[in-house]
């Protein structure tokens, strides 16, 4: 019951100066808001990076070929691929890609589509899964057999309700068979781009029947063509050239490692053995680049973190001024009711009680910040996923640290004017004026 009491004596107190106590509470409002902010934005960048990883396949490191700078370029082949499945320690999966675009066409539906050239290494590596149907096999991809698997959004495109396995849908002008539908992978988080809108062939059958194979010139190592040739004068001279040879190039390679193998370790390695076969010397720069997406995805969360912090340094100071306000109201209060204080004290009140009240009365300031501040933070942080295309993730536990932060300001603002309260002499403050 005396608690009770303390609380309805502390919003009838609060209530007599509404204007005051409402100026007094707009510091932990802001406070609060921007701790509200802060902490969604750093969850729901946290979470944006887990879900691209989760949709993107995890230990995955991918490399493509540099555009040349001078000279001829080296092509990444499929020797490169089983170079590295086979030399490099902690891969478990080195997967050849080459891709384009088409326009896929079933009965009288079309959709243009992206074309992807590959064997089924790429959909492990990946961890994507067939929802319905099946991978290639072995004879399909050896014989470049003309089958395909499909997204799912290209499914639904072309198929509609009507299950595709076992129908044609021609590529361009070349008809293939649906084996498979792949499980659902959603957008890539950041571009707006499907993942579900796309085919799979067998690599040999995307290179012979489809997108054509492009081949890129490659110098042999300890090869010479002595070719006689004549000159202005008249003499014959014998120049030496590099022997070169033409191979299918790839658009890129993926590779995926153990989880228990360094990613620094197993990017040295495939480094170390596409330099050694693409006779790069010491000092010449990479032909090739190899990118970690983990890495792309901490500078992501890095930024995240920037402005977090930046959020936090804000919410830091409205607190603070927030706090210094709840006390100077509860100074003036102190003094205001000087004389109220002597009075509960010659009835009765012990010091205990007193100290008790304007604590309750801080508190009560500091809670009622911290109500509006959670509403206002969740507004901020809508507006900022709304406007701002930033990821924003509201949880209960950040409701629980607004209010653990709005009781604490309370008391500890508050302690001070409650003390003072608490010593007065009962004699001196019933003759205050």
């Amino acid at each position: 019951m005396a608690l009770l009491e303390a609380f309805h004596t502390a919003f009838r107190a609060l209530l007599t100066n509404r204007l005051r106590s409402l100026l007094t509470v707009l510091g932990i409002v802001f406070g609060i808001a921007a701790v509200i902010c802060m902490v969604a934005v750093s969850e729901g960048a946290r979470s944006q990076i887990t879900e691209k990883i989760r949709r993107l396949g995890s230990n995955l490191l991918f490399i493509f070929p540099y555009p040349p700078s001078t000279g001829t370029p080296h092509a990444l082949t499929e020797d490169d691929a089983s170079a590295i499945l086979r030399e490099v320690a902690g891969v478990q999966i080195s997967a050849p890609i080459i891709w384009g675009g088409k326009q896929a066409v079933a009965g009288n539906k079309n959709w243009p589509t992206t074309v992807w050239g590959n064997n089924s290494d790429y959909l492990l590596a990946r961890e994507w899964p067939i929802s319905s149907g099946r991978m290639f096999n072995a004879q399909e991809i050896a014989s470049g057999s003309k089958v395909a698997i499909l997204g799912g959004d290209l499914a639904d495109k072309l198929f509609s309700e009507e299950p595709p396995i076992g129908k044609t849908v021609r590529l361009g002008v070349v008809p293939f068979t649906v084996i498979g539908v792949l499980e659902r992978k959603g957008q890539v988080v950041g571009l707006g781009t499907s993942q579900d809108d796309m085919v799979f062939v067998p690599l040999w059958a995307a290179r012979s029947r489809l997108l054509g194979s492009r081949f890129e010139s490659v110098k042999e190592e300890g090869a010479f063509i002595r070719k006689n040739t004549d000159n202005k004068d008249g003499d014959n001279k014998v120049r030496e050239y590099d022997h070169e040879s033409r191979v299918e190039a790839l658009d890129y390679l993926v590779v995926k490692h153990e989880p228990s193998a360094s990613p620094e370790q197993v990017k040295q390695g495939i480094e170390e053995v596409l330099r050694r076969r693409h006779r790069l010397g010491n000092g010449m720069p990479n032909d090739f680049g190899i990118l970690n997406p983990v890495d792309a995805l901490a500078a992501e969360e890095s930024s995240a973190r920037s402005f977090g912090l930046l959020l936090l340094a804000i919410a830091s100071i409205s607190l603070l001024v927030g706090g210094i306000s709840i006390m100077n109201t509860m100074v003036i209060s102190v003094t205001e009711r000087t004389r109220e204080i002597g009075l509960r004290m010659a009835i009765g009140a012990r010091r205990q009680d007193i100290r008790n009240q304007f604590l309750i009365e801080a508190a009560v300031l500091a809670l009622l910040g911290g109500v509006i501040g959670i509403a206002a933070g969740a507004v901020g942080a809508t507006a900022i996923a709304q406007y701002g295309e930033w990821p924003v993730v509201i949880s209960p536990g950040i409701i629980l640290l607004a209010f653990v932060f709005a009781s604490l300001i309370g008391v500890v603002f508050g302690l001070l004017p409650a003390y003072r309260a608490a010593k007065l002499d009962p004699m001196i403050a019933l003759r205050f004026e």
